[in-house]
């Protein structure tokens, strides 16, 4: 057996094996601190950085909306001084604001640091999903477009169209509101009317008002002609230029039938319509002209 002798005390021995210890541990205590002072620093700079960056989105934010409606502004002040329709003026301010503002967000989203190109394809795949979806709409939107740029009518105009008829009271994206005469409101989509048959009764300075008007059989025809004449030279709103027409338009069972066209302004059609013919019927009865009626004649054998 070997015995190893030291001349050390024990005492000194315990001593110095916690002073190394206590070493260590400064040691390590120091380096957690430089590490988390070094983290910390990373902190306070990436908070820097990202205030930056908020700051100067925020600012992009309010001086971009500014910049929105003072472009809305100038705009609607160019059209109106152009006399533009103000169904166009509103359509397009709408376009030109939504275009705006989707350039002003991708422009906020750039300042975040948010990668703007996967942003465009994004909102480039919703708008292939919405117009697939809305494909019907869509082609509304192009035909309120196309009415909007080549007007086949106007606000205020009396149109009938798709078994619709009546005044334009709005011409939005999408639809054209119609009133009818006898009150009722009536959206029609405008895909339909920019590629359908539109007849605009507003748009000619004149009409022509055409009355059929039955005599009985063995009446004085030029007697009947000299009576409608008459009524026709006493209406004022009647236009004596074109000419007014009578002629014998057909035989029917029980009637002669005389066709009456008389041209007229516009806004005097239905005047002219109604008061034409109660004129003629009081003027028959003060001449004693027949109106015929459905009869049967039976004979005895």
């Amino acid at each position: 057996m070997i015995f190893l002798q030291t001349d050390a005390p024990a005492d000194s021995i315990i001593v110095s094996q916690g002073q190394k210890m206590a070493d260590a541990i400064s040691s390590a205590a120091a380096g957690n601190t430089a590490q988390l002072s070094a983290g910390i620093e990373k902190l306070v700079d990436l908070g820097i950085e990202v205030g930056k960056s908020i700051i100067l989105a925020l600012i992009i934010y309010f001086v971009g909306r500014a910049i929105v409606r003072l472009i809305k502004k100038l705009l609607i002040g160019v059209m109106q001084r152009r006399n533009i329709d103000d169904t166009i003026q509103g359509f397009l301010t709408s376009c030109v604001s939504a275009l705006l503002n989707v350039l002003l967000i991708i422009t906020v989203a750039s300042a975040l640091g948010i990668n703007t190109t996967s942003f465009a394809a994004l909102l480039a795949s919703i708008g292939v999903a919405v117009g697939m979806a809305l494909s019907g709409n869509l082609q509304n939107l192009a035909g309120g477009l196309i009415i909007l740029l080549f007007k086949p009518y106007r606000v205020g105009d009396f149109i009938e169209a798709q078994g619709a008829a009546g005044v334009v009271k709005q011409i939005q994206i999408f639809h054209t509101i119609i009133l009818t005469p006898d009150n009722k409101q009536i959206h029609v989509p405008n895909g339909a009317l920019s590629s359908g048959n539109v007849i605009n009764y507003s748009t000619m300075p004149i009409r022509r008002v055409d009355l059929t008007i039955g005599v009985e059989y063995g009446q004085d025809l030029p007697a009947a002609r000299e009576a409608i004449m008459h009524v026709v030279n006493a209406d004022k709103k009647i236009l004596q230029d074109p000419a007014p027409f009578i002629g014998l338009v057909d035989l029917a069972a029980s009637s002669v039938d005389l066709t009456v066209r008389l041209w007229t302004k516009g806004e005097d059609y239905w005047d002219v319509f109604f008061n034409t013919q109660e004129a003629i019927y009081a003027e028959f009865n003060r001449r004693g002209i027949g109106f015929p009626y459905p009869h049967l004649t039976i004979n005895k054998v």
